[in-house]
Formats: C-alpha cells, structure tokens, sequence
C-alpha cells in the first residue's frame, strides 16, 4: 500500500474546517493535523493510499472554494519519511 501525504491551504480557518470535513466524508483518508501558516491561512494535512488522498484533496478544495479562497492543494505521493515533522504526524522512535 503507497501512502501519500495531502495538503490544502486556505485564507481562513472555516474554509479549511469545511474543506477538512469535506476530505475525510470523501474518502477514506486520516486528517493529521491543521497548521496556520500566517496571514490568515491554514493548512490541512492528510494521509492514506494515494487514490484516496486525491479524491479527498480535490473534494475538499471544492467545497473549501465555495467559502472562501484556496490557496493550494497538492498530493504527494510515498513522500520522504523525514517530511513528517511538517506534518505533525510524531515520528516513531528508534532504539
């Protein structure tokens, strides 16, 4: 099973909430956390296969962009393991 690693960022924490809700309803992916970027802007991550988080990333940004603006979404298919301390998924501990 690949995993990937989804984002979208939007100007405003309720578009992102609706955005966040949206993905997770969509498919079947596993909301890691929310980070603000500054500005107004949020950023949602997720992870799953990589089919799910591109259909949950694309449904979210849609229903996000109904609200308010999208400034990105993006998949990253099978990404670099050391990209989790962004996503603050806690990285497991090696004895």
């Amino acid at each position: 099973m690949k995993k990937a690693l989804g984002m979208i960022e939007t100007i405003g924490f309720v578009p992102m909430l609706e955005a966040t809700d949206t993905a997770c309803k969509a498919a079947h992916v596993v909301f890691l956390h929310w980070e603000p970027a500054g500005s107004g802007m949020v950023t949602a991550f997720f992870e799953g296969e990589v089919a799910a988080v591109k259909a949950a990333v694309d449904a979210g940004a849609e229903a996000a962009a109904k609200l308010g603006k999208v400034v990105a979404a993006q998949v990253i298919p099978n990404p670099y393991e050391d990209l989790e301390a962004f996503t603050g998924k806690p990285k497991p501990r090696t004895a």
